[in-house]
């Protein structure tokens, strides 16, 4: 997760049935995940008219040319080349797969944007505990009032046949993604005119609903512990941020604690959620979205077959020169992969009175996975204004999908951040480290935290 810091025709009808409606399916329902569907409810049949092959298991075996935990991944898929260019000359030809926000790029950056198409790979894998966790979960989970959070469900995705859209998105925030991720990364914030400067920071996440040996009464209403720190030599260097998320957000808000060097104080930080801005965009667009879902009605629309970044393992590259991803209005497209694949597509409203920078927004979740990979959002005058992209890869070694990158496009502005750059650094993200104790994620340690 990056920064918080500032800041089947049975299953397609209950995707629009209210809120209201119980989440936890029968068991026929539910059996459906070792049948027809996938163990995270995806399609497990392929669309051979689009390319798009049949879940097989996906990769969870690493190829020979992986040297170990700690090392980069290398790509199994080297050997390819694409099959296609999309750009602004022939986009017209392939509007039905091309999301609204990625038709703007072409159209924003005609001369440079582009979509290299390869063959899709349904990648992604997770542990068999995780597999039958979301199974377990799918007869029991429910929504907490109001769709502020989720009771009944641990250790996996905890509404694998969706029932609405609010279902849907905490599909994505409760994603697996591994139970302890340890990175240090770049982030660029990229200007119009193709300049950019960039920071280091370390991101922490240890996750408590998929923590081995628990059961629901164990989780203390606790999502995931998340600790950003922003490394030399910015002039922020020293700058902590500690999150403790939780899962029910009605029992319990979001509670952060800042530590800032020129103060020597450890503060809450209670504007760390919605739309706080940050770098380039806003605290609830971080990993694509995050936190409470109430400001919004949320509605699952369809599922679609589109073009969205998948298995992109060139993009971090060890040794590869910032200057050569980073380009002006996007990252480098040669280095970025696109493939074919089915998505949900969620779309959020936001309710009357509520307040936020978004008017409505839209999101693109992968349906093997859950992960959010392209997500859209509106000004109150209806303008699409910001368009985010989630590069991921297959992390075969955990097994998980994980974000390779993430690129935040102002299309008023024409400035985008880019987090995660890690091709200047020693180590990947990790997924393998010990985990720090329980009493590492406390604030009274934010400030040695900082410091350190």
């Amino acid at each position: 997760m990056k920064s918080l810091r500032y800041g089947v025709a049975g299953v397609l009808l209950c995707a629009f049935l209210p809120i209201a409606v119980q989440a936890k399916v029968t068991p026929e329902q539910a059996a459906q995940l070792k049948l027809d569907l996938t163990p995270f409810g995806a399609t497990r049949a392929g669309d051979a008219a689009n390319g798009i092959p049949e879940w097989t298991g996906g990769l969870y075996v690493p190829p020979a040319s992986y040297k170990g935990p700690g090392t980069f991944e290398t790509d199994p898929f080297a050997d390819q080349t694409p099959t296609l260019i999309i750009n602004a000359s022939n986009r017209a030809q392939y509007v039905p797969h091309l999301s609204e926000g990625v038709q703007a790029l072409l159209a924003s950056y005609p001369d440079t944007f582009k979509l290299p198409v390869y063959p899709s790979e349904r990648s992604f894998a997770a542990p068999e505990e995780v597999y039958q966790n979301t199974y377990n979960n799918a007869l029991t989970a429910e929504l907490a009032e109001n769709g502020n959070g989720f009771v009944h469900a641990y250790g996996g995705i905890p509404f694998p046949i969706p029932q609405n859209g609010t279902e849907a998105i905490w599909n994505h925030i409760a994603r697996w993604q591994g139970r302890y991720i340890s990175e240090i990364a770049a982030t660029a914030l990229v200007r119009a005119n193709g300049s950019y400067s960039s920071f280091r920071e370390q991101n922490q996440l240890l996750s408590n609903y998929y923590a081995e040996g628990k059961t629901v009464a164990d989780l203390d209403n606790i999502l995931f512990r998340y600790l950003n720190v922003v490394l030399p030599p910015s002039r922020s260097a020293g700058e902590a941020l500690l999150v403790h998320e939780p899962i029910d957000q009605v029992a319990m808000p979001r509670m952060a604690w800042s530590y800032l060097p020129g103060q020597r104080r450890v503060r809450r930080a209670p504007t760390v959620a919605y739309d706080n801005p940050v770098d380039g965009y806003v605290s609830d667009d971080a990993d694509m979205f995050n936190g409470a879902p109430n400001r919004y009605d949320w509605k699952l629309l369809e599922k679609k077959v589109l073009y969205v970044p998948y298995n992109n393992y060139r993009l971090n590259q060890p040794g590869m020169p910032l200057d050569q991803v980073i380009q002006k209005g996007h990252l480098n497209p040669d280095l970025t992969r696109w493939e074919l694949h089915r998505v949900w597509v969620v779309e959020a409203t936001l309710k009357p009175g509520e307040r936020h920078v978004y008017a409505k927004r839209r999101f693109y979740l992968d349906e093997d996975s859950w992960a959010t990979l392209i997500s859209e959002s509106y000004d109150s005058r209806g303008q699409l204004w910001r368009v985010n992209l989630a590069f991921t890869k297959q992390a075969y070694q955990v097994p998980t999908l994980t974000t390779e990158a993430i690129t935040h496009h102002d299309l008023i502005s024409r400035e985008y951040t880019a987090q995660g750059l890690r091709s200047q650094e020693k180590s990947p993200r990790q997924f393998h480290l010990p985990a720090p104790p329980d009493s590492y994620w406390l604030p009274a340690n934010l400030r040695r935290m900082g410091t350190n």
